[in-house]
């Protein structure tokens, strides 16, 4: 498929995690190969054109962007659609002919509450004391209660998906004691088993593992070390899975986190029930995610309009695109490629590493109150480092103060929610999508929420104000300082936010 970038035009999409290069105009150069997802995040073979045209294919391709001409190809047919306006026009488009959204049962918990996830306070050591001594802090702090992750730790090994009873004498009442504190109760799964269990040798017999050519258990290498992996196109093995996590459910666990699923940690030929692809893999662990009520994904293919609450991929504690700088392109990116129910990462990072002292890279006060005052206006907000542990108290009084923000535009957030769920329309959405033609293309670090609430977060280092973009019409600020009430005139930059941080503007 080859064509000419049309004058003024712009296009996005494909990968999630190369939202800070995007979008890509006529004087651009960049090259991606999306023939196999390369990142740990969400991707989709679509890209989207800010004058009505969209690139589509079913399976994964390599596009060229060469200074006004665009090459794709790939192991299937790619099509070019146009004549639908603008980006929005080609979004709906595209939606409705290639990702019709699913009925999204997500819980409504994630967004009216906070997320909070027990991994960088205890990382691979989950107990029941600990957990609890976690929840309590965080009610204790004057945070609210909300949806709790206990993560990678709490069962004794891979494919054992039960809670090791060193470490939790009473799970059911751990349980139980946390539902009344308030707290949704979510656990980390991965589809992986360790060798050399019990497990394993009933999954080999039974053939619920993905196998080499020669039939052996393929043992695939991962951050964790060494692990043999569900086949995920056997549907006994997922039966196998679900039975176990069945059992989790009736003593009261709400949903899972479902980690891992990278196409990379797969190898392309191995023997499985049906012939898929190593994107197809990670596809069937995100549709098999739907399921529950209460889910995280964080890399999958293809999955744009599915029920899946998806998360940025784990986010240095830097201020550039790996880091803090990538969040708000790449939550746009999201929404752009069908993803709408989104969570930013952690906040302040997802190294647990960078919580440590004496980390030269450890996470300072000022990028913790960035991360929290991003993510207050995002559709998910999600804690794991305690704030009250690792910030001094006007600092902690900051993040405190972008909760409440976020409570006060709950409303919209909300608003912007039942839309998504209806239309398939983002939640966090980019200007040009909102407002075609007043030559917003570029603005990728500033959002609308919904129709009606502008949010422009500061997001460099050392800066407390920064330039915002203002579509035509009129402005008023909304926010919890003194400029509160304001009414500004658009259609020009201003420089706002001294003090605050974070600046929200709603349309009059």
């Amino acid at each position: 498929m080859k064509t000419t970038i049309l004058k003024n035009e712009f296009w996005y999409g494909g990968a999630v995690y190369e939202g800070y290069r995007q979008p890509v105009g006529a004087d651009d150069i960049v090259d991606w190969d999306f023939r196999e997802n390369p990142t740990h995040n969400q991707i989709m073979p679509l890209f989207l054109s800010s004058k009505g045209r969209y690139i589509w294919s079913n399976a994964g391709f390599h596009i060229s962007f060469q200074k006004g001409e665009i090459l794709a190809e790939g192991p299937e047919s790619i099509v070019l659609e146009n004549g639908f306006n603008d980006l929005r026009g080609a979004y709906l488009a595209a939606m409705k002919a290639h990702f019709p959204f699913h009925e999204i049962k997500l819980s409504d918990r994630f967004f009216k509450a906070s997320v909070y996830n027990s991994w960088i306070e205890l990382t691979y050591y989950q107990t029941q004391e600990n957990i609890l001594k976690y929840a309590k802090g965080i009610l204790e702090n004057g945070f609210p209660s909300g949806v709790l992750m206990i993560d990678d730790g709490w069962s004794p090994y891979y494919g054992r998906w039960q809670f090791r009873g060193d470490n939790f004498k009473d799970a059911k009442a751990m349980i139980k004691e946390l539902h009344e504190m308030g707290f949704s109760v979510m656990l980390w799964i991965c589809p992986f088993v360790t060798p050399d269990t019990l497990e394993f040798r009933k999954a080999r017999d039974k053939h619920f593992l993905i196998e080499t050519p020669e039939g052996k258990p393929r043992i695939l290498e991962w951050w964790n070390g060494y692990s043999a992996a569900l086949d995920l196109t056997n549907p006994d093995a997922l039966k196998w899975l679900k039975d176990q996590l069945d059992v989790l459910m009736d003593m009261g666990v709400d949903g899972f986190k479902l980690d891992t699923g990278d196409p990379c940690y797969y190898h392309a030929g191995d023997k499985l029930f049906r012939d898929a692809s190593t994107d197809e893999l990670s596809r069937l662990w995100a549709e098999f995610g739907e399921q529950f009520v209460f889910n995280e994904l964080r890399v999958c293919f293809r999955a744009g309009g599915y029920s899946l609450m998806q998360r940025l991929c784990d986010k240095q504690t830097k201020w550039d695109e790996s880091g803090i700088a990538g969040l708000i392109p790449d939550t746009l990116i999201q929404g752009l490629t069908g993803h709408p129910f989104g969570s930013p990462d952690m906040i302040g990072g997802g190294e647990y590493t960078c919580f440590l002292n004496g980390n030269e890279n450890a996470c300072t006060p000022e990028m913790f109150v960035r991360y929290a005052q991003i993510a207050a206006l995002m559709p998910v907000m999600q804690f794991s480092a305690s704030p009250w542990r690792v910030l001094p108290e006007a600092d902690f009084q900051k993040v405190k103060d972008a909760l409440a923000l976020r409570e006060k535009c709950l409303p919209e957030i909300l608003k912007a929610v039942e839309c998504a769920k209806v239309t398939g329309e983002p939640i966090v959405r980019s200007m040009e999508f909102v407002f075609p033609g007043q030559g917003m293309e570029r603005v990728m670090d500033q959002f609308m929420v919904g129709e009606d609430l502008l949010v422009a977060p500061v997001w460099k280092q050392g800066e407390v104000a920064r330039s915002v973009r203002l579509p035509e019409g009129q402005w008023r600020c909304v926010g919890l300082g003194e400029t509160e009430g304001d009414v500004l005139n658009g259609g020009r930059d201003v420089i706002l936010g001294e003090n605050e941080g974070l600046v929200v503007l709603k349309r009059v």
